[in-house]
């Protein structure tokens, strides 16, 4: 009764009532062992271990969405239950950025001898650390493999807040070898040709962008037009990777050092309309 009194106080006062959760992440192991995530701009998933025989990739696959609401979940459920893929936009939003073995939207490899060195699974477990309304922290384990004669593991924190086109990255990445106890990370962007990539055209020492055409069109036509970043504060450099595949922010770090990055996206059609609006939210990054 106290509680409704005081909501009915606050409603004369002109305030309105409290909102629900404006972020969401939780593991999906009815679709395939996603790790989903979201807030009130963006969302996207990670793969799963049940997901390894399709797709083995750390990459960090975006969706594109209507601002305002929470969807990932009901997207979910229309393809479970009523067949409503979620490559096609139903009202809601849509996952159309084509992710492979590749660094996706966002994620981090190791980069040993120029080459990108992907965890030998998917992620494997995971903890959520913090959950609050407007703010959700997670953790995604890799467990450790040997490759190129380094034994790597990686412990990936996401920080998702609730109105903002960026998520915060802490991924912890420790390793020992023949390469010695200090390598360089790199976290990336998927790029598409294909699809008229257009690039930031001020290349900045700690973060790279795109903008470019839906990149999967097998399910859909091209609805719109998709922007895609990386920011890492104090990396040694941005480049291409080989091929020309990704855009990376590249850092030398030391075995159990944290890499901070952040890694964000947006849709034409979510409020974000050309590539220059694109282009200066993600020079205005702090």
């Amino acid at each position: 009764m106290r509680r409704f009194l005081i909501l009915l106080s606050l409603l004369a006062a002109g305030c309105s009532a409290p909102q629900g959760p404006s972020v969401m992440a939780r593991h999906v192991p009815e679709r395939a062992d996603d790790f989903v995530f979201e807030n009130l701009y963006i969302a996207g998933r990670i793969y799963g271990e049940a997901l390894e025989k399709e797709t083995l990739s750390p990459g960090i696959d975006i969706w594109v969405k209507l601002p305002g609401a929470l969807v990932a979940d009901e997207m979910y459920r229309q393809e479970l239950e009523e067949g409503k893929t979620y490559h096609k936009f139903h009202g809601l939003g849509k996952d159309c950025y084509k992710v492979g073995q590749s660094l996706g939207g966002g994620a981090s490899a190791l980069l040993i001898d120029n080459n990108l060195q992907y965890p030998a699974t998917n992620w494997r477990s995971y903890e959520i650390l913090e959950q609050e309304n407007d703010r959700i922290v997670f953790v995604l384990h890799y467990p450790e493999w040997t490759e190129s004669g380094q034994t790597m593991s990686l412990d990936k924190k996401i920080t998702v807040t609730a109105e903002s086109h960026f998520c915060k990255v802490e991924d912890c990445w420790k390793f020992s070898g023949e390469y010695g106890d200090s390598l360089y990370v790199a976290a990336g962007v998927l790029r598409h040709p294909a699809q008229n990539t257009i690039e930031e055209e001020l290349i900045l020492s700690d973060r790279y962008a795109i903008w470019e055409k839906a990149s999967d069109t097998s399910a859909e036509s091209e609805d719109g037009m998709l922007g895609v970043a990386v920011f890492a504060p104090l990396s040694d450099m941005v480049c291409l990777s080989q091929g020309d595949e990704h855009g990376l922010c590249v850092k030398k770090i030391a075995s159990g050092e944290t890499f901070t990055y952040y890694f964000g996206n947006c849709w034409s059609k979510g409020g974000v309309a050309t590539a220059q609006d694109w282009f200066s939210m993600v020079k205005s990054l702090e």
